[in-house]
């Protein structure tokens, strides 16, 4: 409960949405220090709403899915990341429960592509939302069997191979990267999905540790090497 209130309502509802203009336009100045004042390189806006929507969608999610392949491969950023994998059972709330600070090197990291698109905060708030939904059925304990339509979208019995307590010698940092789609990790041969279990047991390796208490998580991360 601790995790969901602040990591979805304080942190990205009303924190990230009171600063993210303030955030913006000091980017903005930053850059103009450099003679740059425009970031905007691709013009998308004479297209129809629906497919700016949609451009969106499939940039932001193949960013994530690269910073999500940083966090498992950057020792800096697994040290956050891991907060998340200390989860022991899978279901909805387990996306909640992550570090805040990845919330600020996934948002972070998101903005420029998407600036350079000429995208603001309203049209990738509309967007957020939908693959938070997403990503709930994604964590949720739920059989959900999806055909052929795995090779494109996640679904909740991939994800959970994401979060076995064991890595195989073949992906030892991770694997199924993917948030809302799965189809990088096909085409990036990071999946992995030997077959489907559902009592798989997830959570950290035995070589992990991390604090037990909310606290002690969101400060274990900056001190924690690993």
């Amino acid at each position: 409960l601790l995790y969901i209130f602040w990591n979805y309502f304080l942190f990205s509802l009303v924190i990230y949405n009171a600063f993210s203009d303030v955030f913006v336009n000091l980017f903005k100045d930053f850059l103009a220090l450099f003679g740059i004042k425009n970031l905007v390189a691709i013009q998308l806006g004479s297209l129809p709403a629906w497919s700016q929507l949609l451009i969106i969608f499939i940039v932001r999610d193949f960013m994530q899915y690269n910073i999500h392949r940083l966090l498992h491969h950057y020792p800096r950023f697994w040290a956050f990341h891991k907060v998340h994998h200390s989860t022991e059972i899978m279901g909805f709330g387990a996306l909640m429960r992550y570090h805040f600070m990845e919330n600020i090197i996934y948002r972070s990291l998101e903005y420029l592509p998407l600036a350079m698109m000429g995208f603001g905060i309203s049209d990738f708030f509309i967007v957020h939302i939908f693959t938070f939904v997403t990503g709930l059925l994604g964590h949720a304990n739920l059989y959900l069997p999806l055909g052929k339509l795995k090779y494109i979208l996640n679904g909740p019995q991939m994800h959970l191979w994401h979060h076995a307590k064991e890595f195989p010698d073949s992906h030892p940092r991770g694997f199924n990267y993917g948030i809302t789609l799965s189809i990088w990790d096909f085409i990036f041969k990071t999946n992995y999905w030997p077959y489907e279990d559902a009592n798989l047991v997830v959570g950290l390796p035995e070589n992990e540790k991390i604090a037990d208490d909310f606290i002690g998580q969101q400060m274990s991360g900056f001190f924690d090497k690993k």
